[in-house]
């Protein structure tokens, strides 16, 4: 939906610079054309200014004089993304309850919500106002899905998952499956009934194809706000603090503990039990097998401070010659050795 600069200024409540201009559609600096909004997010990219044909420019008052039109914004980065919100086109084209889902007769679904074709919701299972679950989307017996909730198609809701409020889970997502749980017996590994169950907190976002698990005993829960890439594990038992990201790969096993505002970057692997503590970080392709203090960053495999982990990687590129320096020394000390000997006999 196209608005005016001075329009979108009023919206996004950020002072406006130059004449009023119709805004059609938003784009990067490189490719924005003269009816679209853009942003510049750093200074280092400042010299995009002089080329960009984009109609006007998020950017700090400091660049706002290379450009003839701008919202000034102290957090460009931030407006632009409320500024994209304004633009986007929801996906989804069907309103109402399709008659080829099929709704469990004990089920109870909201009237405002959107059911789409083939979507299964079974018994005693609750859809809330608003939400929209989409083709192929399974609610199985006494899950609850919070209102203003999104499930993209072919998303799995075992039994007993709970979601709470503005809940977005994108395809192929399986939630509240069995945990790994396996006890040996004298007829080889015997499964344990993972008979707990998962809670997703409200504005939790979870990528696609990721699987979190239900819990053995009470519940494996992802807290508020937080933030789930794709291809994600989470094992049962599991406890994630509220505005936590998880970027894609990142495996966590069973009963394991993540504070508020924790990051793991790509394929981050954390073991079992263990306690990483409010704004911990820790670096792509981490592994941890020790609990870990908040407000740190940590790196490497097993993980260590960042610091402590940039001092050994300096380390590697210099063991080549520390290796030979080594050779050296001992063929010098042997070299002695056997002087000395010599000596030795000579004196006797």
């Amino acid at each position: 939906m196209a608005r005016t600069l001075h329009e979108l200024a009023e919206t996004l409540d950020l002072p406006v610079q130059g004449p009023d201009l119709e805004i059609k559609g938003v784009a990067s600096l490189e490719l924005a054309g003269e009816h679209d909004l853009s942003f510049l997010s750093s200074p280092k990219h400042a010299s995009l200014l002089a080329a960009t044909k984009a109609g006007a420019v998020i950017l700090a008052r400091d660049h706002a004089d290379q450009i003839p039109r701008a919202l000034i914004s102290d957090n460009p980065s931030l407006d632009f993304a409320r500024a994209l919100r304004l633009f986007e086109k929801e996906q989804g084209c069907l309103s109402g309850h399709s008659e080829q889902a099929f709704i469990h007769p004990q089920a109870q679904v909201h009237p405002s919500a959107i059911i789409y074709p083939f979507a299964f919701i079974g018994p005693r299972a609750v859809v809330c106002e608003n939400c929209r679950l989409f083709c192929g989307v399974y609610v199985g017996e006494d899950c609850r899905v919070g209102a203003h909730s999104t499930l993209y198609p072919n998303v799995v809701l075992m039994a007993r998952t709970i979601l709470g409020s503005n809940v977005i889970i994108h395809p192929g997502t399986v939630l509240g499956g069995d945990g790994f749980g396996y006890t040996p017996s004298p007829h080889g590994l015997e499964k344990v009934p993972q008979v707990g169950h998962l809670v997703i907190e409200d504005h939790v976002e979870i990528g696609a194809n990721c699987a979190i698990d239900r819990a053995a005993l009470g519940v494996t829960r992802i807290g508020r706000g937080t933030k789930v890439d794709n291809l994600v594990q989470i094992g049962h038992n599991v406890a994630v603090g509220a505005d936590c990201i998880l970027v894609s790969q990142v495996g966590i096993a069973g009963s394991s503990k993540l504070g508020d505002r924790v990051t793991l970057a790509g394929q981050v692997g954390i073991a079992d039990h263990l306690h990483l503590g409010d704004d911990c970080r820790v670096g792509a392709k981490s592994g941890v097998n020790r609990s870990l203090e908040g407000c740190k960053d940590y790196l490497g495999s097993p993980a260590v401070e960042a610091r402590k982990f940039m001092r050994i990687a300096a380390s590697w590129n210099r063991l080549p010659d520390l290796v030979k320096r080594v050779a050296t020394l001992e063929k010098e000390l042997k070299a002695l050795k056997t002087t000395k000997s010599e000596d030795s006999h000579e004196q006797n």
